[in-house]
C-alpha cells in the first residue's frame, strides 16, 4: 500500500470536513486525527501551490434539493444548526482554496469540481474525508471514470463504521488507484515537488 508517484498537477481534495461533522464518532480514526492530518497535507499542498480543494455538502432550508428516491434507511427530517455545512475552521480561510458545494454522494455530481480541476491542468487527485465509504467512495469511483490518477489517503478518511471503512480500503480502492498514509504522500510530495 504504496503511492508510487504524484503528477506535477495534483490537488488535493477534502470531502466534507465541515462542523455539521464534527460530533460524529469516527471509525478506525476520530474526526481530530482526520482533521489533522488533513491540515498537514493541505499545508504541505499550498506551500507547493498546488490546488486544495474543500467539499462541503448542504441543501436549501427547505430540502427541496435533497435526492429524491426511496431508500431503506430513513432521511434525517429535522433542519441542520446554523453553520453545520461551513468548513472547519482548521481548514477553512485560504485564500486560494477552492470550495465546492455537493448536494449528493459524489462531488463530482452537479458541481462544478470537474471544470475546477481540468482548468488548472490538474491530472492527479489525493482524496480524504469523511465518509470513507459513502462520499470519499463516491468521489473516488467519479474520479476514476473521469480519468483522474487518484491516491487515496488512508489514515486521513474516516467513517462512521470501521468495518465500512476497512471495505472501501481494502476492496474498492485498490481498483481505482493507489494508496499510502499521509506520512507517506506528504514524504513523496517533498521528493516530487521540492
Amino acid at each position: 500500500m504504496t503511492v508510487s508517484t504524484l503528477d506535477p498537477k495534483t490537488a488535493l481534495v477534502v470531502i466534507d470536513l465541515q462542523n455539521g461533522l464534527r460530533g460524529v464518532p469516527g471509525a478506525p480514526y476520530s474526526l481530530g486525527e482526520v482533521i489533522e492530518r488533513n491540515v498537514q497535507l493541505a499545508d504541505a499542498f499550498r506551500a507547493r501551490e498546488l490546488p486544495v480543494v474543500l467539499v462541503r455538502v448542504s441543501f436549501a432550508p427547505d430540502g427541496s434539493d435533497v435526492v429524491p428516491g426511496r431508500t431503506e434507511e430513513p432521511r434525517r427530517s429535522q433542519t441542520p444548526p446554523a453553520g453545520w455545512d461551513e468548513i472547519v475552521p482548521e481548514l477553512a480561510g485560504h485564500a486560494g482554496d477552492i470550495t465546492v458545494t455537493k448536494r449528493n454522494w459524489s462531488a463530482f455530481y452537479g458541481t462544478d469540481l470537474d471544470l475546477h480541476l481540468r482548468r488548472r491542468g490538474v491530472t492527479q487527485i489525493v482524496l480524504t474525508g469523511v465518509a470513507t465509504s459513502i462520499g470519499v467512495e463516491s468521489t473516488a469511483r467519479t474520479a476514476h471514470e473521469h480519468g483522474y490518477h487518484l491516491t487515496l489517503a488512508t489514515d486521513a478518511m474516516t467513517d462512521l463504521d470501521a468495518d465500512a471503512h476497512q471495505h472501501s480500503i481494502g476492496r474498492i480502492f485498490p481498483r481505482l488507484g493507489e494508496r499510502g498514509t499521509t506520512e507517506e504522500i506528504l514524504e513523496l510530495l517533498a521528493k516530487t515537488h521540492g
